[in-house]
């Protein structure tokens, strides 16, 4: 049986992130994740005892939690089954090779009526840098390779819930419009992000010189504001599901119902010939 293709290297996701810690790490984006998560929870009427994160920024998120359970984000994930009553997964199920099986392993580790939580990129995240790199490297060498992950979209991060087995599956974006010098710029952020390259089927040999300088000239047309910075979108996708409980809202069945729409619309029902 051959292996399933990898989408991430994980040993160059985890030399990125540790050169970003080593130079002090840009955070702006877990900080705005960490107020969506927060405003999430506002809303729920509950007081979480044993909560858990996963990230592969635990120094971040273990300051703005205290008592959280912090676990690394590898393939399989150091959760005990029906312990927790909330688990966050944070800025991080985008670099996942298997994000089903990552959410399947959190639903396990909750306890009945626990809340899974998620915040991570979505599909419309760089969108403008991957275009820029894509055009410049295929003008200027014929070829393409891949340098920005191919993020997932938000309807199909909303199914994850559903096959991860979650009930009451909520799906919603946050699009996060950020102004930098130049493309140049950008890039630089990305690095001390530790969301540099780090896919497994990425170029092994550093970019020419040629090709980036193009690819900024083509970011520059594309997202240039009045001032002559660029902008560039980072979508936070935020995933909300429950473990399944029987005190939880359950749909009718089909043709269980016991009073027509007609009725309660005060109109007159007109049925449909075939």
């Amino acid at each position: 049986m051959t292996d399933m293709p990898r989408l991430t290297d994980r040993r160059a996701l985890m030399r990125n992130r540790a050169r970003a810690a080593r130079q002090g790490p840009a955070l702006f984006l877990h900080e705005t994740a960490l107020d969506e998560v927060k405003d999430r929870l506002s809303m729920v009427n509950r007081t979480f005892s044993n909560p858990a994160i996963v990230t592969g920024f635990p120094d971040f998120w273990a300051a703005q939690w205290p008592g959280a359970k912090i676990v690394p984000d590898d393939e399989v994930l150091t959760l005990d089954p029906g312990t927790h009553d909330l688990v966050i997964h944070a800025m991080a199920l985008h670099w996942a090779n298997d994000p089903v099986g990552q959410l399947i392993q959190c639903r396990r580790a909750l306890k009945p009526d626990g809340l899974f939580l998620s915040v991570a990129f979505g599909g419309q995240t760089l969108a403008g840098l991957r275009t820029a790199l894509a055009e410049a490297e295929s003008q200027l060498t014929g070829g393409l390779s891949p340098r920005v992950a191919p993020m997932a979209e938000i309807r199909d991060m909303g199914a994850l819930l559903q096959r991860a087995g979650l009930a009451l599956p909520v799906a919603d974006a946050v699009p996060l419009r950020v102004s930098y010098a130049d493309s140049f710029a950008l890039m630089r952020d990305l690095r001390a992000m530790g969301e540099g390259n780090a896919l497994q089927a990425r170029l092994r040999r550093p970019t020419r010189a040629g090709v980036l300088a193009r690819a900024a000239a083509i970011h520059a047309g594309l997202a240039e504001t009045d001032g002559g910075r660029i902008t560039e979108t980072f979508e936070l996708v935020v995933l909300t599901g429950w473990a399944p409980d029987d005190s939880q809202p359950q749909p009718l069945r089909p043709g269980s119902a016991r009073t027509r729409l007609a009725d309660a619309l005060g109109t007159r029902e007109t049925p449909l010939h075939d």
